[in-house]
């Protein structure tokens, strides 16, 4: 870490000196010990354990089952059957010559075993249709997937930069609290040789609290917003870890080539025009229940029934083939596939407009992103100027302070100017990455893009 230390060996004990250092070394030894979290790293770990990704890898695995051979009613279906029965009555005859007889505890074992097929050959093409629209239905599950692993990536980036935005506030509060501790002990030095009053100490020891304060509310904000990263990370909540900082931005980006490149391979684009191939199948469907149908049935089968003495035959049996060819056409259904047709054709009419409007509503969002980026990359130039000025301002004013030509006061607000000039210039930092990052999502590149 970067501490700007300006205290002579004269305003310093020997024992605070040993006190810092041993501070230092033990803060470097902790940050040392911990991984380092890499954005290459992070984005592997996300695509192999976050858990919306492992959720979207089943749902695409079901859509994909859903096109097999077996779900497509082309096969034909066969059934086995078998049985047993046993009956026991009371039998009357009567004869057309007007005689009668009767059996009393007339009983019969049957028993039976078939095997069926069943094909349809022709359903007006229903089946081609629909076999077509799963595979379609494949196709949009796997642009859904990719939509979730690209908001994946855009929550862990967010989350990401988030961390290391926090890190970087946490590591300017650090500087601070030395730098303020530093004008405590100064005053303290002072007012003990008459240079300043109780009041100067007083000033210093609560400034020094509210840096210390600050530091704390920002190291809690680290440490819950590490946990959260480690939950999009699909691992432990509490493992402690650092980022990398640095932020690269891609200086080749064009407004234009950005929307082109929307319009091919935005996810939310493809989805509307996947949406409308299905619903133009869906429509071809329900126009082939117009169409006849024609099934081939066929089966092979034993059936035979043992009688007891009483009865007049001993034993029957039947062994053969059955065969049938039905055609089936559905001439009027009162209206309902009608009916049905017209929603769906008003449907595939209400998706095109979702289309044309989506398309208007993802320009218009790229290019309030794009002005966004601009500005904010304009902030990111002038907060360095602005930081370089603090800089520069406050060694100055160090100089100043050491020769007791300004006052406590007007040292502490240098300081805050550095501060805020710091803390500025973090902010712009992440907050033009982070609009970057959604420039990139919305143009379908954020999968291509380099972290």
């Amino acid at each position: 870490m970067n501490y700007e230390l300006r205290i002579t060996r004269y305003e310093l004990s020997n024992t605070y000196k040993v006190l810092i250092g041993f501070v230092l070394m033990l803060f470097s030894s902790s940050v040392l010990a911990q991984d380092i979290l890499l954005k290459d790293s992070a984005v592997a770990i996300t695509l192999e354990q976050n858990y919306g990704i492992k959720i979207a890898k089943n749902s695409l695995q079901v859509a994909k089952n859903n096109t097999s051979i077996y779900n497509s009613n082309y096969l034909p279906k066969i059934t086995v059957r078998a049985g047993t029965n046993y009956a026991n009555a009371n039998l009357d005859y009567e004869y057309q010559d007007g005689t009668t007889s009767s059996v009393d505890g007339s009983s019969s074992l049957g028993y039976n075993a078939s095997i069926g097929v069943a094909y349809t050959l022709f359903d007006g093409l229903g089946r081609s249709h629909t076999y077509k629209k799963w595979k379609e239905s494949y196709n949009l599950s796997q642009l859904e997937a990719r939509q979730i692993v690209e908001s994946t990536l855009l929550q862990l980036f967010l989350a990401y930069y988030g961390v290391a935005n926090l890190t970087e506030s946490e590591n300017n509060l650090q500087s601070s609290i030395v730098i303020s501790e530093n004008r405590l002990l100064r005053t303290k030095y002072n007012f003990d040789y008459g240079k300043s009053t109780k009041l100067d100490v007083l000033n210093a020891e609560v400034d020094l609290n509210n840096d210390k304060i600050r530091y704390f509310a920002i190291k809690s904000q680290l440490v819950n917003a590490k946990h959260n990263l480690n939950l999009i990370l699909g691992r432990d909540i509490k493992l402690e870890f650092v980022v990398d900082t640095s932020v690269v931005y891609n200086e080749l980006l064009i407004i234009d080539d950005l929307i082109n490149s929307a319009k091919q391979k935005n996810v939310s684009l493809q989805k509307a025009n996947k949406n409308l191939e299905i619903s133009n199948y869906t429509l071809k469907e329900n126009k082939s229940l117009w169409m006849p149908r024609v099934d081939l049935t066929g089966s092979y089968g034993f059936a035979g029934t043992n009688y007891n003495e009483k009865a007049i035959y001993a034993y029957s049996s039947n062994l053969g083939l059955n065969a049938g060819l039905n055609l089936t056409w559905n001439v009027f259904d009162g209206g309902m596939t009608k009916t049905r047709l017209q929603n769906t054709q008003i449907a595939i009419d209400n998706i095109q407009i979702q289309l044309e409007q989506t398309e208007q509503i993802l320009e218009r969002d790229m290019t309030n992103l794009w002005e966004s980026y601009q500005n904010a990359l304009f902030v990111l130039q002038a907060e360095m100027v602005n930081l370089q000025t603090a800089n520069l301002s406050f060694s100055r004013s160090e100089e100043q302070f050491k020769l007791a030509l300004i006052s406590s006061i007007e040292f502490r607000i240098a300081q805050l100017n550095l501060l805020n000039a710091k803390t500025n210039l973090t902010q712009a930092k992440f907050d033009a990455k982070n609009i970057e990052l959604q420039l990139l999502q919305l143009s379908g590149l954020l999968l291509e893009a380099k972290y």
